[in-house]
């Protein structure tokens, strides 16, 4: 009995034991993510999880785990720097798509001009621009279009490209595949994300979603989607013509590059990482550090939109402080003067009535310079000065509202050489329409007249992408554009001047820039001829906004003597031909009467001929009746000796 009674005491206090054990391991593992009264704040604190049938929630239900934390020990870079998601994101132009004032006036354009496809034309434009609320009302069968009218009063749309438009895109087969605002949302409520072993419980009790690994987060296929955009073509009459037309291209740029061949991805750039791991969750110090972190900050290279938007925040229903629009316009002039290009300035050499200069560029974006939507041009500046800082010539100078002086009315071709005052290298994608006149109607875009816009290294016209991301013929001419001898791929190009002298003899100053413009007035005036009411609130921002284009970068030559010495002048003014003979080579000076004397000697030193003239003369001959072989030409003239080379076939 006594010992049925021990055995007895002995089970109960394996099973208290093993209680205890397992409540404590409970709570071990309750506290490795959040406690019941946390999961419960963070629900009320977020708005709840996403209601039944829906699949999308706005960036506010993110921020208060990934936004700012008074706390500070999360969402902190290894140097204390605020790197959290939210404040990041909300200035950005992605933030801000669906409220985008140029964006909405250029929709309202083009319906104007097309109204028979006004409800095609924004859905579309809302597919990439308020893409949570586009698929919404596809999902749910709201409507067979998602219209502007509809999302200026649906928080889903107005949240433009926000957290879940990015994370709840699926790794399926079309991505990277499938453009145009073609995006295959996941539907299940997942949330894909860069980091293995995501803490699951949490974000499901308060968002309703599952987080999940998956390595195309951190892929350029996220951004293919919005990032090539193809439209159907059609005529003056709104006719579509059953053609097709490469609008943007910016993905596929990135595909044909060396970019894509060593695994840089978009990412790397517009999304640079933060210095070391970030715990990227609030609330919680269990939370293990993340690295590497992209900061969201989506930096692009639309800074004069960024001003825009901060200027009109409050018409435009963005209520942010203003620092966050300037951390915004901050990034985005860092990226475009810092990491966009390359411009050298070189003098060639100086004759009598021209003096010879280079520019070159190299680009050193991962897609054209400039990318995106047509619009946006690079306007290169040379400006030549003497020592009174009198202009003595001028390429590529703005006037007072920032258009080009002297630029043609249709476009200015590419150039390899620019002669003149009123010629102009401007970088930049011109549309046709089926007339093959200069269009900015994105639908009547029909035929490529223009582009010239920089590619990036690796480029080739061979790429299989290439068909989208064409260069046009008058580039594709240029000795010197996207070839280094006639290889293609060095993502640069070599402009050169040749700049009359007319009697220049002092020092001068050669100053190069490249300026880049996003909404330039020639670009825009077609479009603002309309009227609307987001035409005209546009117009109204566009006027009071500063136009300045963004300087990106800028090369100077100082001191430079446009004055010849007499070797020089003897080097450029003494002129043979041909330089291959049968036997006859002619001699000509450009001052008169100056050849005093020819000799001819062969490759050893001997002389072979020997001819004065008593009469100075301007032109004259020699013929070399000896064996084929290099000869050379001492040419005697009233300013000096000239020594030149031939060779006798």
């Amino acid at each position: 009995m006594y010992l049925k009674r021990l055995l007895v005491l002995s089970l109960l206090s394996s099973f208290v034991f093993l209680i205890a054990l397992f409540a404590s391991n409970q709570d071990v593992e309750q506290k490795k993510f959040h406690t019941a009264q946390e999961h419960f704040a963070f629900s009320k604190k977020m708005g709840g999880p996403i209601g039944a049938g829906d699949y999308f929630l706005i960036a506010a239900h993110c921020k208060s785990c990934h936004g700012y934390d008074s706390l500070h020990y999360a969402n902190i870079d290894s140097s204390g720097v605020d790197v959290n998601l939210y404040d990041d994101w909300q200035s950005t132009i992605m933030a801000n798509s669906a409220k985008d004032p140029f964006w909405r006036a250029k929709v309202s354009h083009e319906i104007l001009v097309n109204p028979g496809h006004t409800l095609e034309l924004q859905d579309n434009c809302t597919s990439c621009h308020a893409p949570m609320g586009n698929y919404t009302s596809k999902y749910k069968g709201l409507a067979a279009h998602y219209t502007l009218g509809t999302m200026y009063g649906d928080s889903l749309g107005l949240d433009g490209v926000s957290c879940v438009s990015c994370h709840a895109v699926a790794d399926s087969l079309s991505l990277g595949a499938v453009f145009s605002g073609r995006i295959p949302y996941d539907t299940n409520r997942t949330i894909y994300g860069p980091f293995t072993f995501p803490m699951a419980g949490p974000m499901q009790i308060a968002t309703g979603y599952a987080p999940k690994y998956s390595a195309h987060l951190n892929a350029s296929k996220a951004c293919s989607p919005c990032h090539t955009l193809i439209n159907k073509s059609v005529d003056l009459a709104g006719n579509y013509t059953g053609g097709l037309f490469v609008e943007q291209a910016t993905y596929q740029e990135w595909l044909n590059s060396g970019y894509s061949q060593n695994g840089i991805t978009c990412q790397k750039c517009h999304m640079p990482k933060a210095k070391g791991g970030v715990v990227i969750v609030n609330n919680n110090q269990s939370v293990p550090y993340r690295a590497p972190y992209n900061q969201h900050i989506f930096v692009g290279g639309n800074s004069l939109m960024v001003n825009l938007l901060k200027q009109n925040k409050n018409k435009l229903g963005i209520p942010i402080d203003d620092r966050y629009f300037d951390s915004t316009f901050t990034a985005t002039n860092e990226l475009l003067q810092k990491n966009t290009l390359d411009l050298v300035l070189t003098t060639d050499s100086i004759a009598s009535d021209t003096a010879y200069f280079t520019v070159s560029l190299t680009n050193k974006a991962g897609h054209k310079f400039p990318s995106g939507y047509p619009s946006r041009r690079a306007v290169l500046q040379l400006v030549v000065k003497d020592a009174q800082q009198d202009t003595l010539f001028k390429s590529g100078i703005f006037h007072s509202d920032f258009r080009v002086s002297g630029e043609n009315v249709n476009y200015e071709p590419h150039r390899d050489v620019i002669r003149q005052n009123n010629q102009t290298q401007i970088y930049e994608l011109v549309m046709g329409d089926v007339n093959r006149q200069v269009t900015t109607v994105a639908e009547r875009a029909a035929f490529l007249l223009k582009d010239n816009r920089l590619p990036p290294l690796g480029f080739t016209s061979s790429h299989l992408s290439y068909d989208t991301a064409k260069i046009s013929s008058d580039a594709l001419a240029d000795a010197d554009f996207n070839k280094v001898n006639a290889i293609e791929g060095s993502g640069s190009d070599k402009v050169h001047f040749h700049i009359p002298r007319a009697g220049i003899s002092g020092y001068v100053s050669i100053n190069a820039k490249l300026f880049y413009q996003t909404m330039p007035p020639k670009w825009l005036s077609e479009m603002l001829g309309y009227s609307s009411a987001e035409l005209d609130s546009f117009k109204t921002m566009y006027t009071a906004a500063d136009k300045t284009p963004v300087l990106i970068d800028s090369a100077s030559i100082l001191n430079v003597s446009l004055a010849l010495n007499k070797k020089q002048v003897l080097a450029n003014e003494v002129l043979i031909y041909p330089s291959i003979t049968s036997g006859r080579i002619n001699v000509n000076v450009h001052f008169p009467n100056s050849i005093q004397s020819i000799e001819v000697f062969n490759n050893e030193g001997k002389r072979i001929l020997q001819q004065q003239f008593q009469d100075l003369t301007q032109t004259c001959y020699v013929d070399v009746n000896t064996s084929a072989g290099i000869y050379y030409l001492k040419i005697k003239t009233e300013l000096g000796m000239v020594y030149k080379k031939v060779y006798k076939s």
